[in-house]
């Protein structure tokens, strides 16, 4: 191997997810996580051994570089892995062509354009029901039926390490006549992953499930922060706005989807079956572990979810064919959401608004604190990762600290 990469690393030879990375010395650029470093994909394209326009390399977000195709991106990771196992490979004997990950700051991967939230895992779904709705009948009719989802903002999508300010808004309380305003006092986070369209289509066209992973170029870690007493009175009847909208945090490299090839699985039984445009032949699920820490301004981080990617009742091929079934355009860069993951087992909950029960079940930290919702200090991280025998293929993290409200 060209270059160590400690054991268990989330960056491992069967990973290569692609990033925007910069130092002291280098602006803005692609780059690929390799276990501790980062491989600088601009300085090896002055080798000379790519065949496209290698200026895109140089660019500030990965958009260009994913607009060349599957087919010259997947070339791209594959001619890495073929030259970081031999030793006679050109990047033999060139460390100014890798960076400490330590030592880097990390960008936005792509320019978002448009965002899109679903809501796709059962058991987060039936439990918000159970909480807000009626227990016995906790999914609305449609659940079953579509790929419930939302159109969010774009503009607030931030990197990971970038805080956040605890937004304000109206809510009103219980036992109130009017609403009142104020900083939220149920600030959560949403465990989800988020992919990125990697190909564009015309208005009018539609995207089948069997073709959708074409359109798919890889996938992120997703926190889509939340405020919950903001939400509960603004969500009827047009849903999600002002709770949602004031920031949510990604994992700064992209997972390609050809990497998590190997952790495909099937998913969750879909009853009643579903009408055909929704229907799709083989595994769409993936088995990738996520976890979700909490850690107060003063003192050690707590682990507070233990979920995971598979549970997820509609998957991305379904997600993506109804989004585009009335005609809807999708462009390069493009994120799609999953909605909160969250499994059967309390401990994998994807909210503090179900770990909490609604604030009723408070959750202990270490350090001897307790949560029902996220306070101010508070830095909450999320990990993950897919392993299957000796092949792991890692998220690395998304993390944020939430600031006083401004």
């Amino acid at each position: 191997m060209i270059i160590d990469i400690p054991e268990n690393s989330d960056f491992s030879i069967h990973n290569i997810p692609f990033g925007i990375f910069s130092t002291k010395d280098r602006s803005p650029r692609v780059g690929v996580a390799v276990g501790e470093h980062i491989l600088d994909l601009a300085a090896v394209a002055e080798l000379d051994v790519f065949d496209f326009n290698t200026a895109l390399l140089e660019k500030d977000t990965l958009n260009d570089f994913i607009s060349l195709g599957k087919e010259i991106t997947t070339r791209v990771r594959k001619k890495i892995q073929y030259w970081l196992k031999d030793r006679e490979s050109v990047l033999a004997g060139k460390p100014e062509l890798f960076v400490k990950q330590s030592e880097a700051q990390m960008h936005m991967p792509v320019a978002i354009g448009d965002y899109t939230d679903f809501y796709s895992s059962l058991e987060h779904a039936t439990n918000v029901g159970k909480m807000f709705r009626d227990p016995e009948n906790a999914l609305l009719p449609n659940w079953k039926h579509i790929p419930v989802g939302y159109h969010g903002r774009a503009s607030s999508i931030i990197v990971s390490g970038q805080p956040i300010y605890r937004p304000k808004g109206q809510t009103k309380p219980n036992d109130a006549e009017a609403p009142v305003f104020g900083p939220t006092q149920r600030l959560d986070f949403e465990l989800e992953m988020g992919f990125i369209c990697g190909k564009e289509t015309p208005l009018g066209e539609s995207i089948s499930t069997k073709n959708a992973e074409d359109y798919i170029f890889g996938l992120v870690l997703f926190n889509d922060w939340s405020a919950r007493d903001i939400q509960k009175w603004e969500y009827v009847p047009l849903g999600p706005f002002l709770a949602k909208n004031f920031a949510s945090s990604i994992s700064p490299w992209v997972v390609t989807l050809e990497a998590l090839e190997p952790f495909k699985l099937t998913g969750p039984k879909q009853e009643p079956e579903v009408l055909p445009y929704l229907q799709f032949e083989g595994d769409k699920n993936y088995d990738i572990n996520l976890e979700v820490r909490i850690q107060p301004e003063k003192g050690e981080e707590t682990t507070v979810c233990l979920s995971n990617f598979k549970h997820m009742y509609w998957n991305m091929a379904q997600q993506l064919a109804h989004h585009t079934v009335n005609g809807c355009n999708i462009n390069i860069g493009d994120m799609m959401a999953s909605g909160t993951i969250s499994g059967k087992e309390e401990n994998s909950f994807g909210s503090m608004l179900e770990l909490s029960w609604g604030g009723t079940k408070p959750v202990k930290l270490k350090n001897g604190s307790e949560r029902k919702f996220i306070e101010d200090g508070d830095t909450v991280t999320m990990k993950g990762y897919a392993q299957k025998d000796d092949i792991r293929v890692g998220f690395g993290e998304v993390t944020t600290k939430v600031l006083p409200a401004k």
